[in-house]
């Protein structure tokens, strides 16, 4: 499937979605510059844009074709860390990201954002995406679903364009699948109670796997062609949280802070690719 994301961050989308196999990105967005540097460096034949307002000002001739699009969106105007601006937020950018599906129509739209958009704004972007023929379901999934040690709840919004390109619905006349929205938003089933205590016994298998792989020689490092599987989440190094004389710190723990987790992105790739084969 050829893949648009936008709000790429560093690629979370792009990576999940190229672990499980379903799509190579035709086109990346990100505003900030130190993201596009790390997206050019792992995807350099893929193009990057800076702003999705541009974008959405002429989809059509901006945006390729694409049977899947994908979008971290800004939080800032849903988080409640922040004042909770909503749509009077500058940063709230989902009337452009909704141009720009209206205009390219691709099969399958995932997004992500932070708990607080369940009680701002969600209803909204359901209500966006179902008036242009989407079938949608919102689900929270924790990176602790996945077996990360820590909890970080994120709402993920999978939606599907329910009509080929001919406009016809899918289905027969007696069963016929029509866009709907389902209220009931879905909480995963957290693997463990403690996952941010690091000296419990998981913790202490992890350090031994991790011990284990570097006494083999090899890196226990998360690249694009090895994603994390369940038990290889490893805790955080003993060198303090403070650590000095690190090459672009400040972007590099923006980077990930804004970055979605990509295991949880190859999950839901994979149940979209097992449907649409």
């Amino acid at each position: 499937m050829r893949h648009v994301d936008l709000c790429s961050g560093i690629g979370g989308f792009s990576l999940g979605f190229e672990w499980a196999g379903l799509s190579s990105p035709v086109l990346f967005c990100d505003v900030e510059p130190w993201c596009r540097q790390v997206l050019s460096k792992h995807w350099p034949d893929v193009p990057i844009a800076c702003d999705v307002k541009e974008l959405a000002s002429d989809p059509g001739r901006n945006v390729p074709d694409c049977d899947i699009l994908t979008a971290g969106y800004p939080c800032q105007p849903f988080s409640l860390a922040g004042k909770r601006g909503g749509k009077e937020d500058p940063r709230h950018i989902w009337p452009y990201i909704l141009r720009i599906v209206a205009s390219k129509r691709p099969s399958w739209c995932v997004f992500e954002n932070v708990y607080g958009h369940v009680s701002m704004g969600l209803d909204q972007v359901l209500l966006d995406l179902e008036a242009e023929g989407y079938a949608t379901r919102p689900f929270i999934v924790p990176a602790c679903g996945v077996d990360a040690p820590h909890k970080r709840d994120r709402i993920w919004i999978i939606a599907r364009l329910m009509e080929d390109t001919s406009g016809r619905r899918y289905g027969n006349k007696e069963e016929e699948i029509r866009p709907r929205r389902d209220r009931t938003v879905n909480a995963s089933i957290t693997s463990s109670a403690n996952v941010a205590d690091t000296d419990s016994q998981r913790g202490r298998l992890r350090d031994t796997q991790r011990q284990d792989a570097e006494n083999a020689g090899q890196s226990p490092r998360h690249t694009r062609d090895n994603p994390a599987r369940m038990e290889g989440w490893l805790t955080e190094p003993p060198v303090g949280r403070v650590a000095n004389g690190i090459p672009r710190r400040v972007d590099r723990l923006k980077g990930l802070g804004n970055a979605i987790v990509p295991q949880i992105a190859m999950r839901i790739a994979m149940t979209i690719k097992a449907i649409a084969d």
